[in-house]
C-alpha cells in the first residue's frame, strides 16, 4: 500500500512538472506573438487553459501551486519583478474568481474560464491604479475586460475539448 501512495506521489510531481514546463512555454510562444490592435498589454492567455485544467482535473491547491510556480518561473526568465508583481495580482485574482466559480454546480469550464481572463486583467489594472495612483485606468480596464472575455473563451474551449479526451482514454 505504501508503495502505491509513493508511486501516486511520483506521478503527481511529474505531471506537475510536465504542466509548469507547458505554461512556461505556452507563456513564451505567447509572448512572441505579436498582437497589435491598439491597445498595449493584451495577450491570449494560453496559460490559462492548463489553469482550468488543473483546476478541473486535479484539485484546487494543485491549480493555486502552479499559478504560483508560473508567475515565479516566467517571471525569473522572461521578465523582472514588475512582470512578477503585475502577473501574480492578475493571477491572484483570476484564481480567486475560477476557483469560486468551479464549484458552483452547472458551472461550465468555458464560462469559468472566462471569468478568470477577466479577472486576471481586473487584477493588473487595479495593481496599476494603486501604483501609479490612476483612476482614470478604469477606461482600460474596461477594454480589457472585453478582451478578457473573448481570450478567456478561447482558452476554455480548448481546456475543455483536452479534457473531455483525457476522460474518455482514462
Amino acid at each position: 500500500m505504501k508503495n502505491t501512495s509513493s508511486r501516486e506521489r511520483t506521478r503527481r510531481v511529474a505531471l506537475c512538472g510536465l504542466l509548469i514546463a507547458m505554461m512556461l512555454v505556452l507563456g513564451f510562444v505567447e509572448s512572441r506573438i505579436p498582437i497589435n490592435v491598439g491597445v498595449p498589454g493584451i495577450k491570449l492567455g494560453l496559460s490559462n487553459g492548463v489553469l482550468i485544467f488543473a483546476v478541473y482535473m486535479l484539485d484546487l491547491p494543485t491549480a493555486w501551486m502552479l499559478m504560483a510556480l508560473k508567475v515565479t518561473l516566467s517571471g525569473l526568465l522572461f521578465g523582472g519583478f514588475n512582470t512578477i508583481m503585475y502577473a501574480l495580482a492578475g493571477g491572484v485574482v483570476s484564481m480567486l474568481a475560477m476557483s469560486l466559480l468551479s464549484r458552483v454546480k452547472g458551472m461550465h469550464p468555458v464560462t469559468v474560464s472566462m471569468a478568470g481572463g477577466v479577472a486576471h486583467n481586473v487584477g493588473q489594472v487595479a495593481l496599476a491604479m494603486i501604483i501609479l495612483q490612476t483612476p482614470q485606468l478604469l477606461y482600460y480596464m474596461a477594454v480589457l475586460m472585453l478582451v478578457g472575455l473573448a481570450c478567456g473563451a478561447l482558452t476554455g474551449v480548448v481546456a475543455n475539448s483536452v479534457m473531455k479526451h483525457l476522460k474518455t482514454i482514462r
